[in-house]
């Protein structure tokens, strides 16, 4: 079992930055593949990025490319999301998820019922 709680959120202007986290409890950290979401009003969860247990695979979504860079701290068991240069369209609820992985095996999946378990949001609003 893994319990997920992200902080960082908040309301920026166009081109600041913002650095989310996540804590994850649970003695198995290190086996999962940590995935960062988005929702946006009147649209579907779409991964914004994604980092495997191994941390030296990760994947972005095109959008935030040179923009958004995720990392993963095993010993505190937390994960980041440091965003910069946002734009009005990244704002969003954004979701910490983790998606259990077989030893030995990166896995960085895409579709949101790939993951396992979900925090309960934080928002970021960015305004022109």
């Amino acid at each position: 079992q893994v319990q997920l709680v992200e902080s960082g959120g908040g309301l920026v202007q166009a081109g600041d930055s913002l650095r989310l986290s996540c804590a994850a409890s649970g003695r198995t950290f290190s086996r999962y593949t940590m995935g960062w979401f988005r929702q946006a009003p009147g649209k579907g969860r779409e991964l914004v990025s994604a980092i495997s247990w191994i941390a030296d695979s990760t994947v972005y979504a095109d959008s935030v490319k040179g923009r958004f860079t995720i990392s993963r701290d095993t010993a505190k068991n937390t994960v980041y999301l440091q965003m910069n240069s946002l734009k009005v369209e990244d704002t969003a609820v954004y979701y910490c998820a983790a998606d259990y992985t077989p030893l030995g095996a990166v896995q960085l999946r895409r579709t949101d019922t790939s993951y396992d378990y979900w925090g309960q949001g934080t928002q970021v609003t960015v305004s022109s």
